[in-house]
């Protein structure tokens, strides 16, 4: 195991981003006001050692060294964090955020050439772009809006913020083109791209340890949740089971029931279990140990990503395109994430995690481990709010469970993701309360202790 990388005074100010390797966090670094936020927020993440197990699996699945996966973790917390303060920053300029080469250096988009200057202060990549973000998921909501028209032989299409477009898979690319002119979209926005992807969703397991539906299908949880005034459960796909559906464990013993169900449109749905069962903060990631789930930050474009299964066991990528839309023979799913770690029939419902971060549930994708895949998730914290759930975390920094078996839970209070905020609004998180201090509509990820540009603790 290499030692943890820290840093030093002027890491990461100018557009490319350096790592120190391997020295001392002592006294004599910088401070926090001598760094760049995107420095200190590195350094903040460089305290928490990551469990072996993940290092070894994405060293394995990503083809780099182990000294390269320890910093890639660094520089994906680091991206989490200032993220959303960026995009407060640029307002409707915003372009997008992705990761990039082994060690998963930062960019951010703009439209505006005036804002390259305050990127760059923040101690990241900058790249001018012709369309903002909010043009790009406008272009692709209109796609959306005609899913029912698309041809079959076109079902997956995605934002792009690393080629700046709107992208179409087809195996049939003039189909796809005339579909997308009928349906009123920017053409000169959407790229048709030819591709053999006959994406399906598994309906056996995926993901974390296995669990049966009623006498017939198997599936896997996804994460462990709570509910005010329930046992407490898990998350998983909804094309795993309708709601009332009955479920037993990997063991066969009787589990829980199905609460909530959503699929097509949505591949989400949570079982409550019942008091023979308690819900525990950690992923099952076979021979590569127990991973421990400490929160949901959403990982950007270009981040790496691991699914765990109980057909493939855990395989690891990276985070290809957020916000795509798939359609599998049943309908289309959309706001969905798209990755290019692998799956096979039998992994459905089950975990996808970023470092410590859960990510979302497994609902289809195309290909399989042997050859190679693509694999869509359902990101976690759209199914939290639906169901009004809490993700349920492990405390500490061991990559098994110590202590107490009692597990922790992830911060609550008035904040929500989808509230529009004004500035001098109070909310509660985690206990503290926060006034907002510019007027915006709240996603996941932009939870206020992460947002200091956005909220003021009081």
């Amino acid at each position: 195991m290499l030692p943890r990388k820290t840093l030093t005074a002027g890491l990461a100010l100018g557009l490319t981003l350096v790592v120190v390797p391997a020295v001392a966090w002592t006294a004599h670094s910088a401070t926090a006001d001598d760094l760049s936020p995107y420095a200190a927020a590195q350094a903040q993440a460089s305290v928490n050692e990551p469990p072996p197990g993940l290092i070894n699996a994405l060293s394995d699945d990503l083809g780099i060294s182990q000294q390269q996966a320890e910093t890639r973790l660094v520089n994906e917390a680091a991206a989490a964090t200032v993220e959303p303060g960026l995009r407060a920053q640029l307002g409707a300029a915003y372009g997008g955020v992705w990761l990039s080469g082994p060690t998963a250096a930062m960019t951010v988009a703009t439209t505006d050439q005036a804002q390259v200057a305050a990127i760059r202060e923040t101690g990241v990549e900058a790249r001018v772009v012709g369309r903002s973000l909010q043009q790009l998921d406008a272009i692709k909501a209109t796609l959306d809006r005609a899913a029912a028209k698309a041809p079959k032989t076109a079902p997956v299409w995605y934002v792009d913020v690393v080629n700046n477009d709107v992208v179409v898979l087809s195996s049939t690319p003039a189909k796809a083109q005339a579909w997308v002119r009928a349906s009123g979209a920017d053409a000169s926005a959407v790229r048709v791209v030819r591709s053999n992807e006959q994406p399906q969703a598994y309906y056996d397991v995926r993901g974390g340890d296995a669990y049966y539906i009623g006498s017939g299908s198997r599936c896997s949880v996804g994460f462990s949740v709570s509910k005010a005034g329930s046992q407490g459960g898990f998350v998983t796909a909804g094309h795993c089971g309708s709601t009332g559906a009955t479920t037993t464990g990997h063991n066969r013993v009787s589990q829980g029931v199905f609460r909530g169900s959503s699929f097509p449109g949505n591949d989400y749905a949570w079982v409550e279990v019942n008091s023979q069962w308690t819900p525990t903060g950690v992923v099952n990631a076979y021979n590569r140990g127990i991973q421990p789930i400490r929160g949901s930050q959403v990982a950007q474009v270009g981040a790496s990503i691991c699914r765990s299964g109980s057909t493939t066991q855990t395989h690891c990528g990276q985070v290809s395109q957020l916000n795509t839309s798939v359609t599998y023979p049943q309908g289309t799913v959309s706001q969905v994430t798209r990755t290019s770690v692998c799956a096979e029939p039998g992994d459905s419902g089950g975990s996808f995690y970023s470092g410590d971060q859960a990510q979302g549930v497994t609902s289809g994708g195309s290909g399989n481990c042997s050859s190679g895949g693509t694999t869509y998730f359902q990101p976690v914290n759209e199914i939290l709010q639906a169901y009004g759930l809490t993700l349920v975390t492990q405390g500490g920094n061991s990559p098994t469970p110590t202590g107490s078996n009692t597990p922790t839970q992830s911060p609550g209070g008035t904040w929500a993701a989808g509230t529009t905020y004004a500035a001098g609004a109070t909310v509660t998180y985690g206990g503290a309360t926060y006034r907002c201090l510019q007027g915006h509509t709240a996603q996941a990820g932009w939870e206020p202790p992460a947002v200091p540009a956005l909220w003021q603790r009081v």
